[in-house]
């Protein structure tokens, strides 16, 4: 039976009220036909977020990129009453400044993207939620996605299992390895374990490889060309791009440096002697986490989904009816449409080689948060911690001047996300 969460589904249709713009997108073109979507937004608060505000995003995201192996993060804060923050932190690993214009790879949230295309292809009248992944997608050896649909690869409900770990994990060692799509998905395919078709969340990676080689083969168009078409340029996302798979390009520089810990012989993870990933082919992400962006392009995407200005490439029913994202988690935390909802918060998380990345907005009040840790190791849940706890202290910040604070607030605690973290920490701190 598949478990919707009514709070989520009222978020959904709370968000065609107008909406607090965290970076002034007044226009936005339309996705096929050359058309703006104009959105009647207030302006973000001039000035940056109090001081002490500050201070405090400050250490959440210091005190957590070095218990997991990173030594420098890129974070987004804007806060429509109060101002914003937007700022590179720490170094590289050879002790060079990271700045808040450098690219990376945004993992996860490329599931985001990809479900953008599909529903844009879907009003363009190419494919419907409802075709048959077989339909577009033959011949992978072993091979078991009969009844699963485009819709259901998008959604993350695919039953399907995850590419393996240990294959992830092996990417390391051939770095500058170019995959192709169909050799990355059969690893997936390939195991037991596949769920029924449509009955719970699973968020698989192979699901949103198959949407991509799907799209493809029903477009005539490379995913590459799809992004452009579909996300990029509707969007203004200037910074943003999905890789050719032919070329396999790292993230355009300036570039923020990527780094990997790798086990040691005790199984702990080698903090001081991690390496430099960030050269690393994006092919193996593709469609499930292939994109390059930069922090201020993150935050417009994530207040564009959550709001849902582009009516053509994010129509409502796309986030209709959310499920669970597990059976045991919180009441507050579901999926649909390739998004994460998250209390009043609407993004996705991300891992890919050398990144741990996050981005959520308020679709009401306009509250975005995204962060970029430059080591991926540990995996999303990183990120996306440290972005709920940023969210929980912006959504305090003081009102500046002329400007009104909402009632509002996470249904969580800084401390709730960031206890658990410093509790597991790949990279234990010294105490006092």
């Amino acid at each position: 039976m598949i478990r919707t969460v009514p709070r989520a589904r009222a978020m959904r249709r709370a968000a065609a009220a107008a909406v607090a713009s965290v970076l002034a997108m007044t226009v936005l073109a339309g996705c096929t036909s050359g058309e703006t979507a104009k959105v009647d937004v207030p302006a973000l608060a001039d000035g940056k977020l109090p001081a002490e505000t500050v201070s405090q995003l400050t250490d959440i995201v210091t005190n957590t990129a070095a218990q997991y192996g990173a030594t420098g993060a890129i974070v987004g804060v804007w806060v429509p009453w109060s101002g914003s923050w937007v700022a590179g932190i720490g170094t590289d690993a050879q002790g060079a400044d990271v700045s808040a214009d450098m690219s990376f790879r945004v993992g996860g949230i490329t599931r985001e993207m990809t479900c953008d295309v599909l529903h844009g292809m879907v009003d363009d009248h190419i494919v419907k939620l409802d075709d048959a992944v077989n339909t577009y997608v033959v011949g992978i050896p072993g091979a078991a996605y009969d009844g699963i649909t485009l819709g259901m690869l998008c959604d993350g409900t695919s039953g399907l299992p995850n590419v393996p770990g240990s294959l992830r994990e092996s990417n390391y060692d051939t770095l500058d390895r170019v995959w192709q799509p169909r050799e990355l998905a059969s690893f997936g395919l390939s195991l037991a374990g596949r769920g029924e078709p449509g009955a719970a969340y699973d968020g698989a990676d192979t699901g949103y490889l198959l949407l991509g080689m799907a799209l493809q083969q029903a477009s005539g168009l490379n995913a590459s060309e799809l992004y452009a078409k579909y996300v990029t340029a509707p969007l203004a996302l200037a910074s943003t791009q999905l890789p050719d798979v032919v070329g396999a390009d790292p993230s355009p520089a300036p570039a923020l440096q990527g780094l990997y810990s790798p086990l040691t012989e005790s199984g702990m993870r080698a903090c001081d002697a991690s390496i430099d990933v960030t050269e690393s082919s994006s092919s193996a992400g593709f469609t499930d986490s292939g994109v390059t962006s930069t922090i201020t392009d993150l935050g417009r995407y994530a207040i564009a989904v959550a709001s849902k200005s582009d009516k053509k490439t994010m129509p409502a029913e796309r986030f209709e009816n959310p499920l669970a994202v597990s059976a045991d988690g919180p009441s507050w935390y579901a999926a649909k449409g390739g998004s994460l909802f998250a209390g009043s918060l609407v993004g996705q998380k991300g891992a890919a080689p050398g990144y741990s990345t996050a981005a959520f907005s308020d679709p009401t009040t306009g509250l975005t948060v995204a962060v970029a840790l430059n080591n991926g190791t540990a995996g999303a849940d990183i990120a996306q911690s440290v972005a709920f706890a940023l969210a929980a202290v912006a959504s305090k910040a003081p009102a500046a001047s002329g400007q009104t604070a909402p009632d509002t607030g996470m249904p969580w605690t800084v401390e709730e996300m960031i206890q658990p973290l410093a509790a597991r920490a790949m990279c234990p701190q010294p105490q006092g």
